[in-house]
C-alpha cells in the first residue's frame, strides 16, 4: 500500500509506532461522545495489543499531516461467523482539531479501496444521528441508512441512538 497525499495528509498503513497516537485520538473520540459507545478510556498498551493482534484483512490506516497521526481507520471483523466473511465494519476516528478539515474525505476512500482489494462485498458501520458531518461524508461515499437502533446505548445517563449504514462494493 502505498501513500496516499491529499493537500493536507498523507495515508500509511498502522505500525507499532503509532499506537500512543491511536489511543489518543480514541480517548478524544470516546471522551465526546461523537462517535462510539464505548466509555473506558484506552492505554497506549491496550491499543498496542489491539494493532498488533490485527490481521491482513483488517488493516488500520492513519492519516498524517505536519509529522503527526490525525486520524485513523480501520476495517473490523463484523461477525466472527463464517457466512458474514465478505462484510467488513468500518471505524474511523479523527483528532479534535482535525475534525471537519477533509481527513475523513480522504481516509474513506482508501478504506473502501482496500475493502475491495480485499474481497469483501460490503461495509457497514454504526454511527451517531447527531455525528452529521460523518454522516454527510458516508453518504456522499456511497452508504445508505438501513436503520437505527433506537435507545441503543447510554451515554452520560441518556439514551443514545444509532444508524446503521451499508455500501455494497
Amino acid at each position: 500500500m502505498s501513500g496516499v497525499t491529499a493537500p493536507s495528509c498523507t495515508l500509511r498503513p498502522a505500525t507499532a509506532a503509532d499506537a500512543a497516537a491511536l489511543c489518543e485520538i480514541y480517548n478524544q473520540g470516546i471522551e465526546d461522545r461523537v462517535a462510539t459507545l464505548e466509555t473506558e478510556l484506552r492505554t497506549p498498551d491496550e491499543r498496542a495489543q489491539w494493532l498488533a493482534a490485527r490481521d491482513a484483512r483488517h488493516p488500520v490506516l492513519v492519516a498524517e499531516a505536519d509529522g503527526a497521526v490525525v486520524a485513523w481507520g480501520s476495517l473490523n471483523t463484523f461477525n466472527p461467523r463464517e457466512a458474514y466473511r465478505f462484510v467488513v465494519d468500518l471505524s474511523i476516528y479523527v483528532e479534535r482539531r482535525w475534525r471537519g478539515r477533509g481527513v475523513g474525505r480522504v481516509l474513506l476512500p482508501r478504506l473502501i479501496e482496500l475493502a475491495r482489494e480485499l474481497g469483501y462485498h460490503k461495509m457497514v458501520l454504526s454511527a451517531f444521528p447527531t455525528n452529521t458531518g460523518g454522516m454527510a461524508l458516508y453518504e456522499k461515499m456511497g452508504f445508505r441508512t438501513v436503520g437505527i437502533y433506537k435507545e441503543q446505548g447510554m451515554l452520560d445517563g441518556r439514551w443514545v441512538d444509532t444508524i446503521v449504514m451499508e455500501r455494497l462494493l
